[in-house]
């Protein structure tokens, strides 16, 4: 039987380096980004708790709701965390949960992220596809179960060319 080396027809061997130099960042475990998610999508139920509290209480004499004062309030809540969410982001790359855990987005070479990658290409293109019915679910499984490859990058980390680290 001819050695591999002799079959032409075999796929190259390649050796690639990583981009970063050894020990220059460490990469953030699986279990701090999913604790960072946790606290991301924890940010979000303070906000329907705040309005399931606070917008009954919004009302005008004998009871009476102020007509869209409870769209209103939960729309104000829901910009405030996006503003903060930016300013981490464009800051350091962290959300709020990010933050919290001590990890960061950053490019693979290690270079800051700007905002404009992170949203329109990091996080846009998966959530347009995850928006769409019936599959939608199985990409957004897909993207969140390749984290548990050895570069423990999702998906929209490798669309965007990002790693997250220990901050």
């Amino acid at each position: 039987m001819a050695d591999v080396k002799d079959n032409v027809y075999a796929p190259n061997e390649v050796h690639v380096e990583d981009v970063h130099p050894e020990g220059e960042f460490e990469l953030a475990n699986r279990g701090t980004r999913f604790g960072a998610f946790l606290l991301d999508c924890l940010t979000g139920g303070v906000i329907g708790f705040v309005a399931a509290i606070a917008v009954p209480g919004l009302t005008r004499g004998a009871g009476e709701v102020v007509p869209g004062i409870g769209l209103l309030f939960v729309a104000f809540l829901t910009l405030a965390i996006l503003i903060v969410n930016c300013i981490f982001l464009h800051r350091n790359g962290q959300t709020i949960g990010k933050k919290l855990v001590n990890i960061k987005v950053v490019r693979s070479n290690g270079e800051r992220t700007g905002l404009t990658r992170i949203f329109f290409v990091r996080y846009l293109p998966v959530a347009l596809l995850g928006a769409i019915p019936y599959i939608g679910f199985l990409f957004t499984l897909t993207d969140n179960l390749l984290i548990f490859r050895e570069s423990r990058k999702c998906l929209h980390d490798t669309i965007a060319d990002t790693i997250v680290v220990k901050a």
